[in-house]
């Protein structure tokens, strides 16, 4: 019998669900990994632990990051299960980079991220990077817990790299369907996609 904490992880845990955190309230003059969720970002938070009650996760491994976190806490209120905080899935590490008015600056910005993904063109980890930290926390948080399904509360662009990757998809166009929140399901192992992208919108 497998238990928690053994090594033969995929062969149990079926599935792992991927989500982008619900909708902050922006402040401009304020880091971004320091956003908190907005009025609408929390209500959201109501109907995402809705549509992901079907599929049954049964804890939530959530970024550190505060607008990720307290998607996740919402999520495992409504669900009543646990949730757990991570080191290293947070957003790719940007704290230098101003707030960008336009959202086609930002837009492009991000494009060229992922279009040179070896070279350091945004914030302080180049593509390659982010995925490499990222993909290694997600595959800790499942090992951790190999009998059960793994809900990871993260970020766009990290999650990005990790499900474009696995699949190969275009980054830029799945980073810019991804809504606030929104979630995947992916196949284990390999992190194949089962489903499309769900995002979560109001009524």
């Amino acid at each position: 019998m497998q238990t928690e904490g053994t090594n033969s992880t995929h062969s149990i845990t079926k599935t792992v669900i991927m989500v982008r955190h619900s909708l902050p309230t922006i402040i401009p003059n304020l880091p971004a990994k320091e956003w908190r969720l907005s009025d609408i970002g929390r209500r959201r938070c109501i109907r995402l632990a809705e549509r992901l009650r079907s599929h049954s996760p049964q804890v939530v491994v959530s970024s550190t990051e505060p607008k990720a976190l307290e998607t996740a806490q919402i999520v495992g209120e409504l669900l009543d299960i646990p949730v757990e905080t991570r080191e290293r899935l947070h957003e790719h590490e940007r704290p230098d980079v101003q707030f960008f008015e336009g959202r086609a600056e930002f837009e492009a910005r991000v494009a060229r991220f992922f279009a040179e993904p070896d070279r350091l063109v945004l914030g302080r980890e180049t593509a390659d990077q982010a995925h490499i930290r990222f993909s290694r926390a997600v595959e800790n948080a499942v090992e951790t817990h190999p009998s059960k399904t793994v809900a990871i509360s993260t970020h766009g662009t990290v999650m990005t790299l990790l499900v474009t990757r696995a699949n190969d998809l275009d980054p830029f166009s799945f980073w810019s369907q991804l809504g606030l929140p929104a979630f995947v399901i992916l196949r284990l192992p390999g992190y194949e996609l089962a489903s499309g992208i769900e995002t979560v919108e109001d009524e």
